[in-house]
């Protein structure tokens, strides 16, 4: 589409020279005076036809009384002023040097056009432009000028360890001999990595911010091109701008969208991409040293980048920039806030702790969600209330209050959300019980909300079982008060999480004995990947799902026993999630012992100012959810 939008542009701007050349060519005689011969001059004068003459040098132009106008050329022995004056013609004489220059000037007026546009398209097919013909093999690095909008890192928070890794690169910038006197070099190349949203880029426009030297930024696909060679072009172009602007920084976002493995594949693999990687490993450490030139890069796969990229000497620092802790989290909710008036009750370390595995960027989300909320009721500051229906609508979706529920339908989920509280509250390992609703939100016509008292790193197997048996008590709950011809589709959901959780037991963590310690995971799942060749027995495949059915089976037993055992309890939950919708978990202790939820001294329904971690939605649809690093799948939270 490209190069028939450049052939369209050459021909409309030739037929454009053509006719500006025709109208002072050709178009400009049409306008010319007619020619005659001296002796029908002579003639015209003496019948007294010829109103006005004017002589310049040769020619003779004159009008005639029929309003035309006509010229001849004068011999070098002609009489013709005395034969116009006798006549009584009115003359008028110009300069014929300023005539004959003006004439020079138009005549070469459409040939200096010509000349001036071939002039310039020709700079341009030589590069003269980055958007000429020839100009898709030039860098489309920017140079990062921040006037307006400068980040720095006092804007970067949470992620203190890979901050402390830059700040030395710039203070390498700013102050080398420091390092360089003990024989220290510079960094070539940092590398980021780490899940979407967590503030890469954002460090590297810190880096912008505070190195006070030339910033160039381009994205890893820009080098990419279906023409073979172009991108490798572009790398040396690249190269070579930040050369001159030495010392400099390069970054490179997403790049492994130029960088992966080389040869992967059928075929080898792509090779306009493969020759960009081999410019770009040239020139990041070949034969020409390029001091002063650091390259920073982002990426979120750093499984599917070139080794040969990730060695020393080209990237020397790898710097992983993780999810914050709770720390982390209320410095970065602390940032986000700055330019948002906070209500006297708002305690970010509250909402840093309700929100695990949030990014900065979900919180950055949170807080802009809160201060939205705050301004459609018209307050004047943001409050704790705001954040935390915030908070509710990114994990779990908006309020439908419009959707309308039949009365069985809505005590069917009251019950069926009541068995998960019950039984989160009853085994001591499942995480406390922070909020129950059955008002629909996203997907889900009703949720157990659960709060870690603690950022979770790893799981044990008792926890494993308490978190199945809490996740299955829904479907149990269904079948004891409905029987199990009455059970519904809700628990779709709740059974899609025990079984990722139960498969990531038996198949990644070694938590069955029939199994073993025995990485299944990948084989069992149809990956090719470092079990290549690895194949499972039928018998094998048997026992595991033996063992995954025996997990779940166990876990949906233990919530029968205890949601029998304290059926009281459960009913009159159920009971007080029908009257009010929603309790929080103070509200939950209070109707499971019979009391009202809210006590004397409580001005609205809102939980207490305490430590309320982390938020994990069971909802009763089917909610698909990624394993995460650890291979566990969790919970649908937002």
């Amino acid at each position: 589409m490209g190069n028939l939008r450049n052939i369209a542009f050459w021909v409309v701007l030739f037929l454009l020279i053509l006719a500006l050349f025709n109208l002072f060519s050709g178009g400009g005689n049409t306008l010319q005076s007619r020619e005659i011969s001296y002796s029908d001059f002579v003639e015209s004068v003496e019948s007294n036809t010829v109103s006005s003459a004017t002589l310049d040098g040769e020619q003779i132009r004159f009008r005639g009384n029929d309003g035309n106008d006509y010229v001849t050329i004068k011999p070098a022995d002609a009489a013709a002023t005395e034969l116009l004056m006798n006549n009584g013609v009115t003359i008028r004489a110009e300069s014929q040097e300023q005539s004959g220059f003006q004439t020079f000037i138009l005549s070469l007026l459409p040939f200096l056009l010509l000349i001036g546009v071939w002039i310039y398209f020709m700079n341009r097919m030589q590069g003269g432009g980055k958007g000429g013909a020839m100009g898709f093999g030039k860098s489309r690095a920017k140079l990062l000028t921040e006037k307006h909008g400068r980040v720095t890192f006092d804007d970067v928070a949470g992620i203190d360890e890979a901050k402390e890794e830059l700040e030395e690169i710039v203070e390498f910038l700013r102050n080398p001999q420091k390092f360089s006197r003990l024989g220290g070099k510079i960094p070539k190349g940092a590398l980021l990595v780490g899940p979407p949203g967590t503030g890469k880029t954002l460090l590297a426009r810190a880096i912008a911010g505070e190195a006070g030297v030339p910033f160039f930024t381009i994205s890893g696909s820009d080098f990419v091109e279906m023409f073979v060679g172009v991108g490798a072009s572009r790398v040396r172009d690249m190269f070579e701008q930040a050369k001159k602007n030495a010392p400099c920084i390069v970054f490179i976002d997403e790049i492994d969208a130029v960088g992966r493995n080389r040869g992967a594949g059928h075929g080898g693999g792509n090779d306009e991409r493969e020759q960009t990687l081999n410019q770009l490993l040239v020139e990041m450490d070949g034969f020409e040293t390029n001091e002063g030139v650091i390259i920073l890069a982002a990426t979120n796969r750093r499984d599917v980048l070139d080794p040969a990229l990730l060695r020393p000497g080209r990237f020397d620092r790898q710097v992983t920039v993780p999810n914050p802790d709770i720390k982390g989290r209320e410095k970065i909710l602390a940032v986000h806030a700055r330019k948002t008036p906070l209500g006297p009750d708002v305690d970010l370390r509250i909402i840093a702790r309700g929100s695990p595995g949030f990014s900065g960027a979900d919180l950055a989300n949170l807080v802009n969600e809160a201060a939205l909320m705050a301004a459609r009721v018209g307050r004047r500051f943001v409050t704790m209330e705001d954040f935390e229906n915030a908070k509710d609508k990114v994990m779990m979706g908006a309020e439908r209050r419009s959707m309308v529920l039949t009365p069985e339908q809505k005590e069917k989920t009251a019950y069926h959300e009541a068995g998960h509280a019950i039984v989160g509250m009853s085994l001591p390992q499942c995480d406390p019980v922070y909020k129950a609703t059955i008002i629909p939100r996203g997907g889900a016509l009703g949720m157990v909300v659960s709060l870690p008292e603690i950022d979770r790193l790893n799981w044990h197997k008792s926890e494993c079982e308490e978190k199945l048996a809490m996740t299955m008590a829904g479907k149990a709950a269904e079948i004891i008060k409905y029987g199990e011809g009455n059970v519904s589709n809700g628990p779709a959901g709740d059974i899609q999480q025990a079984s990722a959780l139960a498969r990531a037991m038996v198949l990644r963590w070694g938590m069955s004995d029939k199994i073993g310690n025995i990485d299944y995971s990948e084989a069992h799942e149809g990956y090719s990947g470092n079990t290549a060749g690895l194949s499972v027995s039928a018998n094998t495949k048997e026992l595991i799902e033996e063992e995954v059915k025996r997990f779940i089976g166990e876990a949906y037993d233990r919530a029968f026993k205890i949601l029998t055992d304290k059926k009281d309890e459960w009913d009159r939950l159920a009971q007080g999630l029908l009257e009010y919708e929603t309790l929080t978990g103070d509200e939950i202790k209070r109707v499971i012992r019979g009391e009202p939820p809210h006590s004397s001294d409580d001005d609205s329904g809102t939980p207490e100012a305490e430590d309320k971690p982390s938020v994990t939605a069971i909802p009763k649809t089917k909610a698909k959810a990624k394993p995460d690093d650890s291979g566990l799948e969790p919970e649908p939270t937002a």
